[in-house]
C-alpha cells in the first residue's frame, strides 16, 4: 500500500493509496483507492494571554470520504488536476489506517475526528 496525500486544484487534500495511471509510457492520472477527504480547524481556545497562537500539532483533523454519494472505492483522478502528491505525517497516516481498516471503534463509518497534540 502507497498511502500518500495528494492536494489538488480545488484545494482539497486527500490521503487515499495511491498508484500511477500510465498510458504510452508517460502519467496520465492517479487511481486514489479508498480516498478520505482531510479538514482541519485550529480548535478555539480561550486565554487570557495576548500573544497565544496554538501551533500546528494543536489542530482538530477529521477524514471523511471523498465522493460521499458513491460506493466506489476505486476513483480515477486525471493527472492535471493534481498539484502535488506527498508523504503525510505519521499521525494523519495511522489514523487513515486505523479507518480504512476498520481498527477505530470509537467513532462510526462516515468520519473520524481527532486533535493532533503529539
Amino acid at each position: 500500500m502507497s498511502i500518500k496525500l495528494a492536494l489538488l486544484k480545488s484545494g482539497d487534500n486527500i490521503i487515499a493509496d495511491i498508484k500511477e495511471l500510465i498510458s504510452e509510457e508517460k502519467v496520465c492520472g492517479y487511481l486514489f483507492n479508498k480516498p478520505h477527504v482531510v479538514e482541519y480547524r485550529v480548535p478555539v481556545v480561550l486565554t487570557e494571554e495576548e500573544n497565544f497562537s496554538p501551533s500546528s500539532r494543536d489542530l482538530e483533523v477529521a477524514l471523511i470520504p471523498w465522493i460521499l454519494f458513491s460506493d466506489e472505492e476505486k476513483v480515477p483522478v486525471r493527472s492535471d488536476w493534481i498539484v502535488t502528491i506527498v508523504e503525510p505525517t505519521d499521525p494523519i497516516k495511522e489514523m487513515y489506517e486505523e479507518k480504512v481498516n476498520g481498527q477505530n471503534s470509537q467513532t462510526d463509518s462516515s468520519d473520524e475526528q481527532r486533535t493532533l497534540s503529539e
